[in-house]
């Protein structure tokens, strides 16, 4: 996946689209011509819905599943109530996106289901390079923020260096691994270990990373009903590859009718501008999708609530996911200090700017996250974010007198060429800057309150 997916980076305006992009401004597109219209007559949404089963089939969204969703949807929008409503093509709307609920999982996704005697036993399963490892590594983080202690199963005994590399993330995170102590150790008994080294320390939770496969075969299935028939876990869940479409839904069909599984967890949803896998899964296996991961980063997995879900799909915004981010990455001490500035109890200054700037590339690529925000996305500056335009947004404000940081109005155009020959960057970057420093002021007090306090 390259740069793009690191949850502390910026996306390259070059690097693929963001989560659901494509699928979401082709939907928003059909979508556009219902909410024109003040009255819609069965031939006009017959003729919509036949342009939403193209789109969906055009995201690889799996025809069965698209055919049932278009049923539902007509079936609701011939009432007399959407007929006769004072805005029938928000109706429309709102019944696509509550039947996208559905296609999502709708209330069967949920959470994870917790044991009432710890440690709850989580499977985690997949093809090798799906990213189970990393996945692994990721839930642990998000449960010991919700307080739950962790232990990580490293029971990948087969792929080359899978140990050492669940023992690595353990580091990063600061979270235990429990390894084996040999080469010859058997993944059952290693499991076996975890499960009592879990009791004996009072984790909550245990978390097993299993072997993986190129493909689905026999001798994988038999290893992996052992290990369950050994746990007894409460959460079976597969990781997969949202960029593989169609194929990772083959793959969910495969795991689950061998392991009954829990749940999915789609990896690399930042790189799938499609979305097809995500619509596909549910209504193929019935097993919901209840996390998705976002980036490369360690703090790249949000849950994946459908209300949610549809929401980024038909760009509503997703405020909770934009908080959960926040409340992930960012110092809240020196969030305060900045939001007390900016609304005015202070005087908000370029090195706040910078701070504020650091704060929000700690929450994942720009691009990402102002699709979160309700209709206000498109009003950010997002241009020429990427890491180097951080760098030199940093060498243009370093080059700065202390009082030029804190009273821009001063800088006139001597005072920005003298900048511009400090940092090694054009005039007109430094003109740029300093008019993104305008904007986000602006912006900021629109959307105050989205982070928590």
């Amino acid at each position: 996946m390259g740069a793009e997916c690191s949850g502390h980076r910026w996306r390259d305006r070059t690097d693929p689209e963001t989560m659901f992009d494509d699928l979401s401004n082709k939907l928003d597109g059909v979508l556009a011509k219902f909410r024109q219209r003040g009255v819609l007559t069965e031939p006009m949404i017959k003729d919509g819905l036949r342009e939403v089963r193209r789109v969906l089939l055009e995201a690889d969204v799996n025809y069965q599943v698209t055919r049932d969703f278009l049923k539902r949807v007509q079936e609701k929008a011939k009432g007399d109530q959407v007929l006769k409503s004072v805005s029938p093509g928000q109706q429309i709307v709102k019944i696509v996106h509550d039947e996208l609920v559905t296609l999502l999982g709708g209330e069967a996704s949920g959470g994870v289901g917790w044991s009432s005697i710890p440690p709850t036993v989580i499977m985690v399963v997949g093809l090798q390079g799906s990213g189970k490892t990393t996945t692994v590594a990721k839930l642990a983080k998000r449960f010991a923020r919700q307080s739950k202690k962790p232990l990580m199963a490293a029971c990948d005994l087969y792929r080359p260096a899978a140990v050492d590399q669940l023992v690595d993330l353990g580091e990063q995170v600061r979270l235990p691994v429990h390894a084996p102590d040999g080469t010859s150790a058997k993944p059952v008994k290693v499991a076996e270990e975890a499960l009592e080294r879990a009791r004996s320390e009072r984790k909550q939770v245990l978390l097993v990373d299993t072997a993986g496969r190129l493909q689905i075969d026999e001798p994988m299935m038999d290893e992996l009903r052992a290990l369950k028939k050994t746990l007894e876990p409460q959460e079976i869940l597969l990781v997969a590859d949202a960029m593989t479409g169609q194929e990772a839904v083959n793959i969910a069909q495969g795991f689950d009718e061998a392991l009954d599984l829990t749940g999915v967890i789609l990896t690399k949803m930042d790189g799938d501008a499609r979305g097809g896998a995500a619509l596909s899964i549910y209504g193929v296996t019935g097993k919901p999708i209840k996390f998705v991961g976002v980036g490369e980063g360690v703090d790249a997995l949000d849950s994946a609530d459908p209300e949610r879900l549809a929401g980024r799909i038909l760009q509503m915004g997703d405020v909770v996911g934009l908080v959960e981010r926040a409340q992930a990455t960012i110092d809240m001490e020196e969030q305060a200090r900045l939001e007390e500035k900016v609304m005015g109890k202070g005087k908000f200054t370029l090195e706040d700017f910078l701070a504020t700037l650091r704060q929000v590339q700690r929450m994942g690529p720009l691009e990402q996250l102002v699709k979160l925000i309700p209709g206000v996305g498109s009003k950010l500056p997002t241009a020429d974010m990427d890491p180097k335009r951080i760098k030199h947004i940093e060498a243009i404000i370093l080059s700065m007198t202390p009082e030029e940081r804190q009273r821009p109005e001063i800088l006139n155009g001597s005072r920005r060429a003298r900048i511009a020959r400090g940092s090694g960057r054009p005039v007109s970057e430094v003109n740029r800057l300093l008019k993104q420093f305008k904007e986000m002021k602006k912006i900021m007090k629109q959307v105050k309150g989205f982070m928590p306090t």
